[in-house]
């Protein structure tokens, strides 16, 4: 890039680096929410594994990830060549020793940087379903492979032009035909909507925890014992967390300082508020009490619900989005009582609930295609279609790998569990309470 360009993109790369350290911050968030809802004894190896995949995934990206996700190779509209830009080769200065713009304007770098904070936060958040009683070292390599094998194809299939994007080479092609993109190529008539990560994130991680859950097994009690968190305001400092980054992760998807960044800044905010209001109503009705872990946990579900949503809706249909956002998941984490899954700390409940919620809700609610707004069938129909091809992949690839890493243990001992998992793993505790 000229200095010239340079200086015309200065504000979009300046948004995108604070985007990414926005989305960055999100992982750290989210080790205080989940260590929060955990036991006094387990609260250290539970934000270890956030901490954890953040390290393992911050090497990967650069050596690999970001070639099998943004490479120009496509290998079956799956995943790309990972040794096309391994190592960023290629990927940050041209042979002038300019920086390589990116499909945005600004310097690649920034995109590569921006896109290392998904897979990370999405690896992280599969840990709340195999609380308390998983081997630190298994979790760790488990997140090599899962984000190598899953995500990064994932990430290709959605936003790098694989599958499930409009590519004239995708399903949604298949499906409904192409249409001139008035650049002298083609692209899907009816092209799938995926803004920040419904697909690639919630509905990825929600259900990859869902199948380590009955994989992994339950935790000694489940079912008998109450699991009650043990510090509230860590709960609600990690949510909190989670929002403020979230802006971040949603915004900073518009890839630009510019009215679709405002638009999805406000359906964020809107959409989590409503959330939080429609877990609040179902517990009050339910349970007779409104709590502090439902309002929180309400707004992780709202913003989950919004992410794939955020540049699609309107402000009044955010509220519409998140309010049964709320409802949904409050009513679905119960679910796992009912059939005997043990996903600790909810992770299907919202993040698998919610995300299908908002990928679908796309077709209702989006103004420009939505049912509601006099569009047709075609958006509602191709938003289902990726959600249950998303769902498909992942579980079947992550029962691959979770059987795969049986040999090395999953669970720790029975008396570790019982003792506690943050001795026996980490030889620390928490609180020094002598």
């Amino acid at each position: 890039m000229s200095p010239d360009d340079l200086l015309a993109n200065s504000g979009n790369a300046a948004w995108m680096l604070m985007a990414s350290a926005l989305v960055l911050l999100m992982t750290p968030g989210l080790a205080f929410f989940y260590g929060g809802m955990s036991r006094q004894k387990s609260v250290l190896n539970m934000m270890m594994m956030s901490f954890g995949s953040m390290a393992v995934i911050a090497v990967i990206y650069v050596l690999w990830g970001w070639s099998m996700s943004y490479g120009t190779e496509s290998i079956g509209g799956i995943f790309a060549n990972p040794f096309e830009f391994l190592g960023l080769k290629d990927s940050i200065m041209d042979e002038e020793g300019n920086f390589i713009a990116g499909a945005a304007g600004y310097p690649n770098i920034i995109d590569v940087g921006f896109q290392t904070t998904f897979a990370i936060i999405t690896t992280a958040l599969i840990s709340g379903a195999l609380a308390e009683r998983v081997k630190f070292g298994t979790w760790m390599l488990f997140s090599a492979v899962w984000v190598t094998l899953v995500y990064f194809p994932l990430a290709h299939m959605v936003w790098g032009g694989g599958l499930l994007s409009g590519s004239e080479n995708s399903i949604a092609a298949w499906m409904f035909g192409t249409v001139d993109d008035g650049e002298g190529g083609l692209v899907a008539a009816v092209e799938p909507i995926d803004f920040a990560g419904g697909t690639v994130v919630h509905i990825n991680a929600g259900i990859a925890a869902f199948v380590l859950a009955v994989v992994v097994g339950k935790r000694l009690g489940f079912g008998k014992t109450a699991f009650r968190p043990h510090n509230l305001p860590f709960v609600m400092l990690g949510a909190a967390l989670l929002w403020f980054g979230w802006f971040g992760f949603n915004a900073g998807s518009a890839f630009a300082a510019d009215g679709g960044a405002g638009l999805a800044w406000v359906n964020t905010t809107t959409a989590t508020a409503a959330a939080i209001l429609g877990w609040l109503l179902t517990e009050r009705i339910r349970d007779g009490h409104a709590t502090s872990l439902g309002a929180a946990s309400g707004a992780v579900a709202g913003l989950v619900a919004i992410t794939p949503a955020a540049g699609s809706l309107s402000p009044v249909g955010s509220i519409l989005l998140g309010v049964v956002a709320g409802i949904l998941s409050a009513l679905a984490v119960g679910l796992k009582f009912r059939f005997g899954y043990d996903d600790s700390l909810d992770v299907v409940g919202v993040h698998l609930v919610a995300g299908l919620w908002g990928t679908v809700a796309i077709g209702f609610l989006g103004t420009e295609t939505g049912l509601f707004y006099g569009g047709d069938y075609q958006q509602l129909v191709i938003q289902i279609v990726i959600a249950v091809v998303a769902l498909i992949f992942t579980a079947v690839m992550t029962a691959i790998i979770a059987f795969a890493l049986k040999p090395l243990g999953w669970r720790v001992s029975e008396e570790s569990e019982k003792r506690g998992i943050d001795e026996s793993e980490h030889a620390e505790t928490a609180y020094d309470l002598a």
